[in-house]
């Protein structure tokens, strides 16, 4: 993987699972995917403004399809992923999400976009398997976790997939801006989700007030994180790129422990060293 993606995606998933801790504290929220949705149309409209005037918008029917794809199954994954927050730990949910999103993504960049593979590569996406069944706490503790985490875990990481296949298509083959992916899936979500939010208007104005802050900070780093990915998209394999997100998964059990006071096992400790060196195998992996 170029260095330069290599960073990219670690960047990417840091704010990745800042924004997640921020989303599980709002969990009693009811509206708020649609207030932060809200809040990044707004705070990146200067700049998905300047690069419509300057590259013109899609221009053929296949980069209008993939925008459509993009807005439907990032609205999945936010409504799954919120439920989710809701019925389990944030050290089950996202783990279990962030790892069988990539597991798909790989199969589905290989066999429809073409990515080429090696046996570092697949290396790599075992270990990451492996480590995150280990964070999870899948392995060792099957018959105590939470059911309903793990069923909304699998279904946020199969719109993890289905997204990151559509987006990947999108910006390398479709040659779609990574900020205009990104805006339009914000942009749909948000008008999804109005209808809902303004016939519950006086929770939505408690909920705004309430919230305020935490759906600026949501607002801002979602799409940055996400527009780093499709940047990494752009210069290295969609089946490399999907699996080196999940340093995501051990930045996210780190903060699910120190700030949501979640319990740290030897498991998920041997479960974080895996994902590492996965990455690494991702990161020396030919092409």
């Amino acid at each position: 993987m170029p260095l330069l993606a290599l960073v990219a995606v670690l960047i990417a998933a840091v704010v990745h699972a800042i924004w997640n801790v921020i989303v599980k504290r709002a969990v009693g929220a009811r509206h708020f995917v649609w207030l932060y949705s809200a809040a990044s149309m707004v705070i990146w409209a200067p700049v998905i403004g300047y690069v419509l005037a300057t590259a013109g918008p899609p221009r053929h029917a296949a980069q209008w399809l993939a925008l459509a794809a993009t807005g439907v199954l990032h609205l999945g994954y936010a409504i799954a992923l919120q439920a989710g927050y809701r019925s389990a730990d944030l050290s089950i949910v996202y783990p279990i999400a962030r790892g069988f999103g990539p597991v798909l993504s790989f199969v589905g960049a290989v066999l429809f976009l073409g990515d080429p593979y090696s046996g570092a590569s697949v290396l790599g996406l075992v270990l990451i398997v492996a480590g995150m069944a280990l964070v999870s706490g899948l392995v060792g503790r099957a018959r105590r976790i939470d059911a309903n985490g793990v069923g909304w875990g699998l279904l946020t990481g199969a719109f993890i997939a289905a997204y990151t296949l559509n987006d990947g298509w999108a910006v390398r083959t479709l040659l779609v801006s990574p900020l205009v992916v990104d805006y339009f899936g914000n942009a749909v979500r948000f008008a999804a989700l109005l209808p809902m939010a303004t016939a519950d208007h006086v929770r939505l104005r408690a909920e705004a007030r309430q919230y305020f802050w935490s759906a600026i900070g949501v607002g801002a780093l979602a799409p940055a994180a996400y527009i780093l990915v499709l940047f990494a998209m752009q210069i290295a394999p969609v089946s490399h790129v999907a699996p080196a997100r999940e340093l995501a998964t051990l930045v996210g059990t780190y903060l699910g422990s120190r700030l949501l006071r979640e319990t740290v096992t030897l498991p998920r400790v041997v479960g974080a060293i895996c994902i590492v060196t996965g990455i690494v195998c991702l990161a020396l992996a030919r092409y």
